[in-house]
């Protein structure tokens, strides 16, 4: 993850309320806080008061002993042991309030991310649908990323310069109201010229994030697809492309390095230039004895720790708005209105499986149907098949049944088991139905704790049992660990059959009384399909079944095939009966119509 100083900045739309948010968040350890101030007054306290000690040590001491054989050194001993005490105390209260901060921070920052996380696990199904994937996991490490260097770094230094810099500037003002005057006037002749310096350079990091990008885009799409590359022996070309996208990211790079390189010493240059003018001025004014020496060198020393912090929180500006920027996304998110659930009704051992779609319309957007006018009815215990083309609202059925998306009032109505679907709590609902979808999703782990997803309670005989049924077990019990072996990256060590006979197994072993099967088979072999159709059968004896399929030899011995076009049921019936007819069905099951 490349550093903050690497992205362009960016401003959040509404500062004072992500701000208030922030602090909130923070203010949950006002305890802790009290011992911060208390710290950082103490070391800012220590941070004047040993400047402001140089001028007793000069003129009460160091002066009046020059030339003198003998000089009596006891009173600027105990003077240097008096600033060195000063400054020991300063050093543990920077470091007791840094520390303090520290724990506040990673704590706040964990807290963010709970809540963020927790609230994502609320969401609809909807909200994930609608938004890249790419977008959301970048809450977790962009934005994070930058929250955590505010935290670390920015807070910390803000407290601290805040108390540093006010009680440095009043002493300054008692000091030499002429000399504060001109070291103002220097101080803000480079902040203007750094920050037009940060412009040009927030532009070329932006420039150097996109190239960035591109560069780590094409390197994940050439990974991942290196088996084509191969195949079609187009190395060559990949190196090329990629040689093009480097080459750009090298010329962006040294643009915004460039400017990086130049800030620094510039600002620590016209440091030097500001100092060596206020000594300048400072000894014009000894010489015309409008002042002494000591109090030069104590406004001298006064100058470094006044310019030092507010040039390094300038500096941090940029990492601050990105910061805040980032806060506004996360908390935006958490302000998502969760998934609603008005249902009150839990599903018991008295729910058979029965459903009935009445006049069903349904769409993911307005003025755009997907399905129209479905009715359809399944019995405890039947086997209902729906086949039809690419986006003909098959999918879509299992999603209402699963209510992860809902029909509007006046839309038709689905009932399971005379109960209207909306009054049955989802996640109740959920427990009641096995979902084996086409694409297999496996978490890292044992393959065992994989089938025991499916119900977190299972005994070891319960989970074996599920495997058999599926017949996973053999294969499983070829794997070196057998089913302790670890699953890494989506199970890509194994085949599509293999993770699907997985998937097949963490439905059986929740025992549910409806199966919803979305291409179970669909990446098994027809060997394999035949080997564990005996299995299937029993997983979906006594239990109502709806099966979504383009291989249509798996629905014959379903009790009715709904065939779905354009979200309308253009044919319904057993697989004899559908043949007999010669419609749709009997061109898609005899290849006359190919089923896209």
């Amino acid at each position: 993850m490349p550093p903050v100083k690497m992205r362009g900045t960016q401003r959040p739309k509404n500062t004072k309320k992500t701000i208030r948010r922030l602090v909130s968040y923070m203010g949950r350890f006002k305890s802790l806080w009290i011992f911060v101030f208390l710290f950082v007054i103490l070391s800012a306290l220590a941070e004047v008061a040993g400047a402001y000690l140089l001028k007793p040590a000069i003129n009460d001491y160091i002066l009046p002993l020059i030339g003198k054989e003998n000089p009596d050194l006891e009173g600027l001993i105990r003077l240097v042991l008096t600033m060195i005490a000063v400054y020991v105390i300063g050093a543990f209260s920077s470091y007791g309030s840094e520390r303090i901060l520290i724990f506040i921070s990673t704590n706040t920052l964990c807290n963010i991310r709970k809540d963020l996380f927790h609230h994502m696990e609320k969401l609809p199904l909807r909200y994930y649908d609608s938004r890249q994937h790419g977008l959301l996991m970048s809450l977790y490490t962009n934005d994070t990323d930058t929250l955590r260097e505010m935290f670390s770094m920015s807070v910390p230094q803000l407290f601290s310069t805040f108390f540093q810099v006010s009680g440095i500037f009043i002493m300054m003002c008692l000091l030499s109201i002429p000399l504060t005057c001109l070291m103002l006037f220097t101080i803000a002749l480079i902040m203007i010229l750094s920050a037009q310096i940060g412009k040009r350079s927030a532009r070329a990091f932006r420039s150097q994030q996109e190239n960035i990008g591109r560069v780590n885009g094409y390197i994940e799409e050439l990974i991942e697809g290196q088996r084509v590359v191969k195949v079609f022996t187009r190395e060559e070309e990949a190196k090329a492309r990629f040689d093009e996208l480097n080459e750009d990211l090298r010329k962006a790079g040294t643009s915004a390095m460039s400017y990086v390189s130049v800030l620094g010493p510039m600002m620590n240059n016209l440091s030097h230039i500001q100092y060596a003018l206020t000594a300048i001025a400072g000894a014009f004014l000894v010489i015309k004895g409008f002042t002494d020496v000591g109090t030069i060198a104590s406004f001298l020393q006064s100058t470094r720790s006044f310019s030092r912090p507010l040039t390094q929180v300038s500096q941090q500006f940029n990492s601050v708005l990105n910061a805040l920027a980032g806060a506004e996304r996360i908390f935006a998110v958490i302000d998502e209105e969760i998934e609603s659930d008005e249902g009150n009704v839990e599903v018991d051992s008295s729910f058979k499986g029965d459903f009935v779609f009445e006049n069903v319309n349904f769409g993911y957007e307005k003025n755009i149907p997907v399905l129209k006018n479905i009715s359809l009815y399944a019995h405890p215990g039947e086997k209902i098949a729906l086949v039809g083309s690419t986006g003909s609202g098959k999918t879509t059925i299992t999603n209402l049944l699963t209510r992860f998306y809902d029909i509007e009032e006046g839309q038709g109505k689905i009932l399971y088991d005379g109960h209207p679907l909306k009054t049955i709590k989802k996640d109740s609902l959920r427990r009641s139905l096995g979902m084996v979808l086409q694409d297999t999703h496996l978490f890292t782990g044992t393959i065992f704790d994989n089938i025991r997803y499916g119900k977190l309670d299972a005994t070891k005989e319960e989970v074996l049992a599920a495997a058999r049924l599926a017949n996973a077990d053999y294969f499983i019990s070829h794997l070196s660990e057998g089913y302790d072996t670890v699953i890494t990256g989506d199970g890509s060590s194994l085949s599509a059959g293999q993770r699907q006979l997985l998937a097949i197994a963490r439905a059986a072993v929740a025992n549910p009384p409806v199966l919803i099967l979305d291409e179970a088979t669909s990446s098994i072999d027809t060997r394999t399909e035949r080997h564990i159709q005996k299995g299937m059968d029993s997983l979906m004896r006594g239990r109502t079944v709806f099966v979504i399929a383009h291989r249509l030899s798996t629905v014959r011995n379903a009790d009715e095939i709904l065939v779905l076009e354009k979200g309308e049921i253009i044919e319904r019936g057993n697989h004899d009966a559908l043949m007999e007819k010669q419609g749709r069905y009997y061109d898609l099951y005899t290849g006359a119509f190919k089923l896209e």
